[in-house]
């Protein structure tokens, strides 16, 4: 009996040890998916994040990546074994879920936020648990400094994409008002180009191009209006009618004045499509500005002769066709003749001359210039630049005649008769 209960007692062992060999030999599936919290707080599939399992029962790991759908899955894992699953990826802080068993059917879900990139040891998770660190007590934990830094970050992201966001708006509606007002503006429509240009500048009031081409639509509007005014034979609508012409040159001087600051500023294009953009827009904006300036003194302000002089000398600066630069230097001396300037418009009319001696226009304007400062010692040398103008002009030049009368002036009231010269002596630029 003794000998049967030993026999049975070894059966039973040897039933015990071979139903421990069939246990610890069934395995089971272990899966799940990691996720990556970005810092504007979306999330998407972690795709290629490097997972690592490990065996925390007895030593083992056993190393993979997720797909592109940010899932992994490992089969054939001991289900009996207790595992650690630790996940990593760059530009992520790395984050671990303990506990994990095999064969149990559960999809572990592993969320990584922005962070280092490190990739988390065995030996580190256990030190960390050990010492009580609150970062590798949970599954994707924080300390407080980085709580805060990512909150920081998360904060200025989210400025940039509003800023970006709103960048797209701003440069959608300015391309849609310059392409509708330089529509208008090529049909002369002034108001229709000025309606669209102010919808663009509200959106982005320091749009250059923008200024420039309200300015443009301005001045035209502006020239219009006073061509009207002037042939109103009811002075009391001609007087209101004209002040409108003069505040649109005005206007058109504030526009331009302050397009051409804000490009001064702008930092130099490197880059060479960029630089001839950079001096197309001066371009333009120094153009406009000049004539804006030409009428805004001549029909509006005289007192503003100097500061349309230097706006003439920065355009003349960049005008490369000499056709229209010598037009411009014309401009800007009758500019001066106009506003009572005899002086300021004889030296611009000089340039001229230098230039062209026999230019018509220039000494008919340089023999006028001199005529209205009223000094009689310069009489003889205006009659003599009159003379000349007499002499090249054609018959049919629109103000032959009245040179002709201011001649016959000089002659009978001053006693001045002019030298027949072919060219006048012309003084030495100051």
């Amino acid at each position: 009996m003794h000998r049967s209960f030993i026999f049975a007692s070894i059966i039973a062992m040897v039933v015990f040890a071979l139903s421990g060999l069939t246990a610890s030999a069934q395995t089971g599936q272990l899966r799940g998916h990691v996720l990556f919290k970005q810092a504007d707080g979306t999330t998407v599939k972690a795709g290629g994040a490097q997972v690592d399992v490990y065996r925390l029962d007895m030593a083992g790991s056993y190393p993979t990546k997720t797909d592109k759908n940010g899932e992994f899955v490992y089969a054939g894992l001991p289900y009996v074994g207790t595992y650690l699953i630790a996940v990593s990826m760059p530009n992520a802080a790395p984050t671990y879920q303990g506990n994990v068993k095999a064969g149990r059917d559960i999809d572990y879900e592993l969320t990584l936020l922005p962070g280092d990139g490190r990739r988390l040891k065995l030996d580190e998770i256990k030190k960390s648990e050990a010492s009580g660190n609150g970062a590798a007590a949970s599954p994707g934990a924080e300390s407080a400094a980085d709580r805060a830094k990512r909150e920081e970050l998360l904060k200025k992201n989210a400025e940039i994409e509003a800023g970006n966001k709103k960048a797209v708006e701003i440069n959608q509606v300015v391309g849609e008002a310059f392409k509708s007002g330089n529509a208008a503006l090529t049909t002369k429509n002034w108001d229709e180009a000025i309606k669209q240009y102010d919808l663009g500048l509200a959106a982005d009031p320091e749009q250059s191009a923008l200024l420039t081409n309200k300015a443009a639509a301005l001045k035209g509007r502006g020239v219009d209006r006073y061509n009207a005014a002037i042939l109103l034979k009811d002075e009391a609508a001609k007087t209101p009618a004209l002040e409108a012409a003069k505040a649109d040159f005005k206007s058109s001087v504030e526009l331009t004045n302050k397009a051409a600051e804000l490009i001064s500023k702008e930092t130099a294009q490197t880059d060479p499509a960029g630089q001839k953009q950079q001096a197309a827009n001066k371009y333009a904006t120094l153009s406009v500005r000049a004539e804006a300036y030409r009428l805004f003194v001549t029909k509006g302000d005289p007192t503003q002769a100097d500061a349309g002089a230097a706006a003439f000398q920065e355009y003349m600066a960049v005008e490369t066709d000499p056709v229209k630069k010598s037009k411009a230097q014309y401009d800007l001396a009758k500019m001066l003749l106009d506003v009572g300037a005899g002086d300021k418009a004889f030296v611009e009319f000089q340039k001229i001359l230098a230039e062209k001696p026999d230019d018509p226009d220039a000494n008919r304007g340089a023999g006028l210039a001199l005529f209205s400062t009223g000094d009689k010692t310069k009489y003889k040398e205006a009659a003599n630049y009159l003379q000349h103008f007499v002499d090249k002009a054609p018959d049919n030049h629109p103000d032959k005649q009245s040179a002709k009368d201011a001649l016959e002036y000089l002659k009978t009231s001053e006693n001045i008769v002019p030298e027949k010269t072919t060219t006048p002596a012309r003084r030495k630029r100051p």
